[in-house]
């Protein structure tokens, strides 16, 4: 069965267990690491109502795990051994999805391009949001804005900032 497909799998059979959890799907991937392979599920809470920012929990992984390792026992969708792994997508998450650059925007990002511009390759700022032609905008230091082509960006993640 391909990779894709196995991600849609996790998407379709999760979608109202997490849903009725107050959880979603924020990201999953099956991949091989040397001679084993990784289905892994990134879990995260909803936005709550009054913007207050929620957080996964162990008990919440430990719940998705156990649902998922069970449905798909019983599906049977995956024919190789494989490891699930259940986790929240982290304080330094990348942003993937249109819905994750609207939900942190105004927070501080980190951006990795694939070729340098002005000699660099990496830049932070405050997401600012991503433009009709897909365009990620973020306010430097400086308050100046600047606009990266999301194809030449590698990765856009939540600084950490301590």
């Amino acid at each position: 069965m391909a990779k894709k497909k196995i991600t849609e799998i996790v998407s379709e059979i999760s979608a109202d267990f997490l849903d009725e959890n107050g959880l979603e799907l924020y990201n999953s991937e099956f991949v091989k690491e040397g001679k084993d392979w990784f289905l892994r599920v990134y879990i995260d809470r909803l936005p709550a109502e009054d913007g207050k920012e929620e957080y996964v929990s162990t008990d919440d992984c430990e719940k998705v795990s156990r649902f998922l390792s069970a449905e798909l026992d019983r599906l049977d969708p995956i024919e190789q051994n494989y490891y699930l792994e259940v986790s929240s997508p982290g304080m330094d998450r990348a942003l993937l999805k249109e819905k994750d650059f609207k939900r942190f925007c105004g927070r501080m990002v980190d951006i990795s391009l694939y070729k340098a511009v002005n000699g660099h390759k990496t830049f932070q700022g405050i997401l600012k949001g991503l433009t009709e032609d897909n365009k990620i905008i973020i306010e430097d230091e400086n308050g100046s804005e600047i606009e990266f082509p999301r194809e030449q960006v590698a990765k856009t993640r939540l600084a950490v900032i301590f």
